[in-house]
Order: structure tokens, then sequence, then C-alpha cells
């Protein structure tokens, strides 16, 4: 096989691998048989909501697993072709060979970015938060440019937008705003834009007209289903009973009908005390799970406020995009390196290219990031 064919047949082979680590191969394939094996069991929707997730479940392993296994297969088909042409001296049979292998190395980026869309929330609609950083004016703008980016590349991808809320700045632009991304995939397009983004350019809001270096954060995060499967094991559980007391009289029980559950792991207690122990456990059961759903709910609150509370320094750390406008035209991903000359394509939504990179980039476990342009 010639040079460049090899050097490619490598590059997609390493692509491969890559995706096979992301998916965690062996533990998706066995994961996928038991959900096969789920799907089959008549009772599955008696139970639909359990239904459903299972079988989401299901679809993303599989679209995931087939992907790969694609790619693999195109790859060996193309190699034995090339091998077989330059045995068999077939000139005509070896250009079509080598075409279908440059082929599939263009198409790359865009199986993987199919392939790694598998992660559980990336299916989801998904929430995107601007905030401006110091600076006023200049980077309240900046926020409103940030704003105006995402709505349109969003648009531009067949997404549904929502504002759900926006706070003004005082002379221009905006303060914050919150937009609601919903279609599939969403969140797992949009998630790899969460960070600093920097702008320098000759500000418009400067008498002087001088350079100006303005930041704003961004933050993305799924819309997740409250239904909430909360799984509770025989083994974290205590279930004691005991006689109830009561006024006295015929409705004291003379039985040990109520019912305490205490979840060990978290200490959460809780008790039923009617007249059926059968019917006392249910009611436990139902407060408990009630009660774990609660501290979820409160655990996802607190995680958002600490998320949030993070935002306020906005600066040169954790920056991942920097969008010079002035003394040169320049957009440069930090993590991955992958540049735009059109930052007028860039801020009207153009962002493709940087978030299959990134995304990508998750993936090789690369976390070393590329030194910025100034």
């Amino acid at each position: 096989m010639r040079a460049e064919m090899q050097t490619l047949a490598d590059e997609i082979t390493q692509a491969i691998s890559l995706l096979r680590r992301h998916l965690d191969w062996e533990k998706a394939n066995k994961r996928l048989a038991e959900l096969n094996d789920a799907a089959e069991d008549p009772d599955l929707w008696n139970d639909a909501g359990k239904a459903q997730a299972l079988m989401k479940e299901r679809q993303q392993l599989e679209s995931g697993i087939t992907s790969i296994n694609t790619l693999e297969g195109e790859l060996g088909d193309a190699k034995d072709l090339i091998e077989l042409a330059e045995m068999e001296e077939e000139a005509a049979v070896l250009e079509e060979a080598e075409e279908s292998l440059r082929q599939l190395h263009a198409d790359l980026g865009k199986r993987q970015v199919q392939t790694l869309l598998s992660g559980e929330a990336d299916a989801n609609d998904a929430y995107f938060e601007v905030h401006s950083g110091a600076g006023g004016t200049e980077s309240n703008d900046w926020a409103n440019m940030l704003l105006r980016m995402y709505i349109r590349w969003a648009e531009s991808n067949g997404f549904k937008v929502e504002v759900q809320a926006t706070t003004a700045g005082d002379e221009a632009g905006i303060k914050s705003a919150t937009v609601l991304v919903k279609g599939h995939n969403a969140y797992g397009w949009l998630k790899t834009e969460s960070g600093v983004h920097r702008l320098v350019r000759i500000s418009p809001y400067d008498s002087n007209a001088r350079r100006h270096t303005s930041f704003s954060s961004v933050w993305v995060y799924p819309v997740i289903d409250d239904n909430i499967d909360i799984d509770i094991q025989d083994k974290d559980i205590r279930v004691d009973t005991y006689r109830s007391s009561g006024a006295g009289g015929q409705h004291v029980n003379t039985t040990d009908s109520a019912v305490r559950i205490t979840h060990l792991p978290t200490g959460i207690v809780v008790t039923s005390s009617e007249k059926s122990q059968h019917q006392n456990r249910a009611n436990a059961m139902k407060a408990l799970r009630a009660r774990l759903y609660d501290m979820e709910l409160k655990k996802r609150e607190e995680a958002t406020q600490s998320a949030h509370d993070s935002k306020t320094e906005i600066g040169w750390g954790h920056q991942i995009r920097s969008y010079v406008l002035q003394p040169y035209q320049l957009v440069k991903d930090l993590r991955t390196g992958v540049e735009s000359t059109n930052p007028t394509a860039v801020l009207d939504g153009d962002l493709n290219a940087f978030m299959e990179s990134a995304l990508a980039h998750q993936v090789s476990g690369e976390d070393k990031q590329i030194e910025d342009v100034e």
C-alpha cells in the first residue's frame, strides 16, 4: 500500500480506537445484549416510563456500536480491495479503492460526531446561559454578540430556540441571558461550549478607537427528565414493624401492623400506621422514594448554585476560544487549535467545525491547551 494510503488507513484506525474507548466497547456490547433481552419481555410496557427509558438507552448504544462496526467494515473492505488491486496490477480498480479510502477519511469527522453524541444526556434539549464579565458596556455588548451567535447556530441547524430570560446591560448589550434549545442532540452539540470566550476588537464605544479585550462566559447544561427512577435496594433498608399507638379503646391496634423503614445510607426514616401492614409498607416505600427524590433535587440545586457562583470570576482563566477582530481577524479554539479567519461567519453561527473538533478532543484524552494567539 502506498505511503499516502497507509497514512490515511492508520488515521482512521486510530480514530476507531478512540471511539471504542469512548464507548467502553466491551461494557457497551454487554449492556446492549441485556437491553435487547429486556426489550423482549412482554411485561416491559406495563411501566411505560421505564420502558421508554430502556428503549432510549438501547437506541443510543445500538447507534454508537453500529457506527463503529460500519467504519471498521468499510476500512477493511477498502484495504482488502487496494491490496488485491495491487497484486493483480489493476490500475482502474486500485484508483477506485484508493478514492474509497480517501472518501472514508474525509467523512470521518462527521461519523465521529455521530458516535460521540452517545452520552447519557446528549440527546436531550439544552439550556445555555451567557454572562458578561467585568468591563461594563464592552462585556455586555460581547455577551449580546455571543447570544446572537448561538441563536443563529441553533436555528441554522434545525433547533428551536426559546429565550427564557435576559438582563439588559446599563447602556448596551446584556448582562446575562438564559436560552432553551430544543431538538435531538441539542445538549450533545452544545456541551463543549461551556467556558470563557474572549473578544479583541476596536471598541465602538471608545471615542479614541482603542483596542479592547472583553470576556463573557457560556454555561451549557441538559434539560433533565424529572421522572427519576429511584433505585432502592433491599440491603439499604431496615424494615421494622410495631404496634401503633392510639387514643385507646377499640381503635388501638392489637397487632404489629405499623411500619417504619430506615434508609441506611442516608439515615432517612419514614413510617406508616394504617390498619393494613401491607398498605403501610407500600405507603412507607412511596414516602421513602419521595424523600430520596427530594434529596436528589437539593443536590442538583446545590451543584447548580456552585457552578453559578463559579461564573463570577470571568477573565483569563478557563478560556476556550478567542475572537480577534483587530488588528487581524482570527477565531481560535484554545483546546483544539481549530482556527477560522472569517470571524463574521463564526459570529453568524458557523460553529460546527469548532464543536466537532471539541467533541473529538474530549475523547482523545488530550489535556494540554493550545498556546493562545495574541
